[in-house]
């Protein structure tokens, strides 16, 4: 290989990976300098300051959230009108199978690392528990469960676009130091928030039947679906060509707002490191194992192939509105089939969320170590069962595991304020959880790809003779009517000779009309 062979693929390799390269350069930049300023201001950053130096994030963010809703209904509506039902049905039971086991696996992981390392058996400060959110909104386990499925069938479409169904148990009048919570008073509420979960269950409906009128000959829905799908993925490229600043602005002002990064790592430096260890573990050595063994491709170029996602989710601590820029990645990157994509992404995005579960399991049981609670099989199996509820529940949106825990404190008897023991770092753990989530789901589509490329291939056969037949239609009826066309001659201009009268013989009249002919 020549010097000059070298040098260009290097620059194309710099050239097609540009925008990750800068995404990536903008984090450390914002790493970097937050450092910086921070270690030489003389005084505290005020809230207002900080809101101001987030600004131009805080609008990345919002463009990337405004168009999480028109590809989610746009990208499942199109992937299952394009899809047959019986095929649709086995890629949603692969999927389902996927992230159920990947969950689980995550919540093992957590709860084997957190039981091994013991990470809440020494002092725990509560430096910030001042700081920490007021939980006002109290929930038993069965609540949350039953919350989940009202919001899988919503009774108003428009309202799951800004807010989503939430049970709020009220302390009762006439015993207001009750601490049993079956026995308060249910109150229904809601809210603020995309109900990802009941926009899922509308499109899937939604695209099954777009898909039925398609193949009786209707296709103006799906066609209309189709183009939107892809108006909102061009869109979204326009969108992701801000990244590196956008991310860097949401970070900056994180780092600044450090006051005491030693008491920091001191009050739950060996939580963190539990939380971290276990996400590397499942991130870089599980799910990639899980894709080798049964892709065999290299895992890790798949990562890499991914680095814009994984980066923007670093940033946006958001799974949903990393949702467009992961799709992009999958599509256009690691050529995975557009059907399976945008059928298996945004499901992922709802309910996959890896990276969460195992922090809530390592979190609730390193809580309960801080508070020396025995963690017997019972209690460690109640663990799994709520984190993964909790993962299921937890919105796509930054900090969304941090309520959810609510869910698993209760079902440990633990009141809900131990937040406070976490809080303090969840923002960083929050933003290197998010891209494992992310991640999940990616290999999730890739692994379901390969699994179901035999009814894919058998799809595109079907989609062709269709295709075939309808061009034979076409083609027959043109014949059609071009023959019947041929048929129509010039009418004949037909002269009809008149009888004689009584005045002519027939010989004169003979005469006389040939004359006139």
């Amino acid at each position: 290989m020549t010097r000059q062979t070298r040098q260009e693929k290097i620059r194309t390799l710099v050239k097609e990976n540009l925008l990750p390269l800068c995404t990536c350069f903008g984090v450390i930049a914002a790493i970097i300098i937050g450092i910086i300023v921070r270690a030489s201001s003389t005084h505290r950053w005020t809230e207002r300051q900080l809101m101001y130096l987030e600004f131009p994030g805080e609008l990345f963010l919002r463009a990337l959230k405004c168009l999480t809703i028109p590809l989610i209904v746009s990208s499942l509506v199109s992937a299952l009108g394009s899809l047959d039902s019986k095929i649709s049905g086995k890629i949603g039971k692969r999927a389902l199978i996927y992230y159920g086991g990947t969950t689980a696996i995550a919540i093992s992981l957590g709860i084997f690392l957190v039981l091994t390392l013991h990470p809440g058996s020494g002092k725990v400060e509560q430096a910030t528990i001042g700081e920490a959110p007021t939980i006002s909104r109290k929930i038993t386990t069965p609540d949350t469960v039953l919350d989940l499925i009202r919001n899988l069938i919503p009774d108003n479409v428009v309202q799951t676009t800004f807010s989503q169904y939430a049970t709020n148990l009220v302390a009762p009048k006439s015993m207001p130091n009750e601490t049993d919570l079956s026995k308060w008073n249910i109150k229904s509420s809601h809210s603020n928030g995309i109900n990802v979960l009941g926009l899922v269950t509308l499109s899937v409906v939604s695209g099954i039947f777009v898909g039925k009128l398609a193949r009786l000959g209707r296709p103006l829905l799906l066609d209309i679906f189709n183009d939107l799908s892809e108006m909102t993925l061009q869109v979204t490229n326009q969108v992701i060509k801000a990244t590196p600043i956008g991310v860097a602005f949401l970070i900056l002002p994180r780092i600044i707002a450090v006051e005491d990064a030693g008491q920091l790592f001191r009050s739950v430096g060996f939580f963190t490191f539990t939380v971290i260890l276990g996400i590397l573990v499942h991130g870089l050595l599980i799910l990639p194992g899980i894709y080798y063994l049964i892709v065999r491709k290299n895992p890790y170029r798949f990562v890499l192939n991914q680095g814009e996602a994984l980066l923007t989710a670093f940033g946006t601590a958001s799974s949903t509105a990393t949702l467009p820029s992961s799709i992009a990645c999958l599509e256009e990157k690691n050529k995975i089939n557009r059907n399976v994509v945008r059928f298996v992404a945004p499901i992922g995005a709802t309910i996959n969320m890896d990276g969460t579960a195992l922090y809530e399991a390592v979190a609730a049981i390193f809580i309960a170590q801080s508070r020396e609670v025995d963690m017997d099989f019972a209690r460690v199996l109640i663990v799994s069962i709520t984190a993964t509820a909790a993962s299921v529940g937890a919105a796509g949106i930054p900090q969304a595991g941090l309520i959810t825990m609510v869910i698993v404190l209760n079902a440990l008897g633990l009141p809900p304020e131990d937040i406070s023991l976490v809080f303090i770092i969840d923002w960083l753990v929050d933003r290197i959880r998010t891209p494992i989530n992310v991640l999940g789901d990616a290999f999730g589509s890739a692994i379901v790809e390969h699994l179901s490329r035999d009814d894919l291939h058998t799809l595109e056969q079907q989609q062709q003779q269709q295709n075939q037949h309808q061009h034979q239609q076409q083609m027959n009826t043109a014949t059609t009517k071009t023959n019947g066309a041929n048929q129509h001659t010039l009418p004949t201009l037909v002269i009809q000779k008149p009888s004689p009268t009584n005045d002519y013989s027939n010989q004169a009249f003979d005469a006389e009309f040939d004359e006139k002919l």
